[in-house]
């Protein structure tokens, strides 16, 4: 069996392609599998050291102000399919995965023109434009979010609820020890983090929130992000309950012993949160495309499965009030889990790898 995985950008896409490709290598031992990503982005990193052949073609995102730069894309797209259908005449896959990003656009246009089977991978409650556009080229589309199927409704193919195959990473993780990072096993813990990089906007709104914990039943650990943690330590010091750190590495593992976790929306992270069934309370990222962050985080609080604060209305005030209201309702809280429950699956890449074989039979 011969598969093309393309996805790009971020990891919010890369590691659900990575999780689809081991759930192939795991069921089909003769897999050959073929990424194809950009020239200057990170996948271009990740893919090679897990021993994954390797083909990048030059895209860049479309931006609404540098016209030139604009117009040379629309070249690098036209070369990028030829190159594309090159690959794919020369590989000859059963199928062709696009799992987000730009990059994917001129795979899955190749592999229609070409007549290869194609899927689709949808991680965000509001699908990104490339997806948008390409599902009238798709024989499967899988969508992380159930509300999301509405958007798809030009796919020529089947559209199903899959999950994010991200949240099985966390599962199969061995807890954290909390005395790992000197906090108690005796109090609850309150993980504050915004993204992998942090964020100076939510970092600057944080210090009265971190000061105000004094004294409270409960311990923070506040993740800066490696960038902002000089600075935003710089002649602070916060009371023995709260514990600031630039980056965690294995933070899913210590989300398995966490009673709150204050965080942004992005799909990687919504995956976890499903997965772990862990009450929430979600910051969205402002900054990124469609606001997507913020119909994450919008569809679990409708589902009444986690809290929502914009990040312009947030305050210590605000935060600290929605602390009490999740974390010391035992019923509030409870219900927060079973509907966390509800929302996900946990077995997503597998769902997938089933729905594509039952299409390439």
């Amino acid at each position: 069996m011969k598969i093309i995985v393309s996805a790009g950008g971020t990891g919010g896409h890369i590691y659900p392609a990575l999780a689809i490709i081991n759930k192939f290598k795991e069921k089909e031992k003769d897999v050959e599998v073929l990424y194809i990503g950009t020239h200057n982005r990170m996948e271009k990193e990740i893919i090679p050291k897990r021993g994954i052949r390797y083909e990048e073609i030059e895209i860049y995102g479309f931006s609404k102000s540098n016209i030139k730069q604009d117009i040379k894309n629309i070249g690098c797209i036209r070369r990028a399919i030829k190159k594309c259908k090159n690959i794919m005449k020369e590989f000859k896959p059963d199928i062709v995965l696009g799992i987000g990003g730009y990059v994917t656009f001129p795979v899955i246009v190749a592999a229609h023109r070409l007549g290869i089977k194609t899927f689709l991978h949808e991680q965000n409650s509001l699908p990104g434009k490339t997806n948008l556009y390409l599902q009238k080229y798709a024989d499967l589309i899988g969508v992380s979010f159930k509300e999301s199927s509405s958007y798809f409704k030009k796919s020529k193919g089947e559209v199903f609820f899959s999950g994010n195959p991200c949240g099985e990473n966390a599962i199969s993780l061995k807890p954290m020890p909390k005395k790992e990072l000197g906090l108690s096993d005796d109090k609850k813990l309150i993980v504050v983090v915004a993204g992998s990089l942090g964020s100076a906007t939510v970092n600057s709104k944080m210090h009265e929130f971190l000061t105000n914990a004094r004294g409270k039943d409960y311990e923070v650990l506040y993740i800066t992000g490696k960038t902002h943690y000089e600075e935003f330590i710089k002649n602070k010091k916060y009371s023995k309950n709260v514990k600031v750190i630039p980056y965690l590495d294995n933070l899913a593992a210590l989300l398995k012993n966490t009673d709150l976790l204050i965080t942004r929306a992005g799909a990687s992270t919504m995956s976890e949160v499903l997965s772990l069934n862990l009450p929430s309370i979600f910051i969205p990222s402002p900054y990124v495309a469609n606001n997507h962050q913020y119909y994450n985080a919008l569809e679990i609080k409708n589902n009444n499965a986690g809290e929502l604060i914009e990040e312009k209305e947030l305050t210590s005030e605000k935060l600290d009030n929605m602390i009490n209201k999740v974390l010391y309702d035992e019923e509030l809280y409870n219900k927060m889990k079973q509907n966390l429950k509800k929302m996900s699956i946990n077995n997503s890449s597998d769902i997938i790898y089933k729905k594509i074989k039952d299409l390439i039979k």
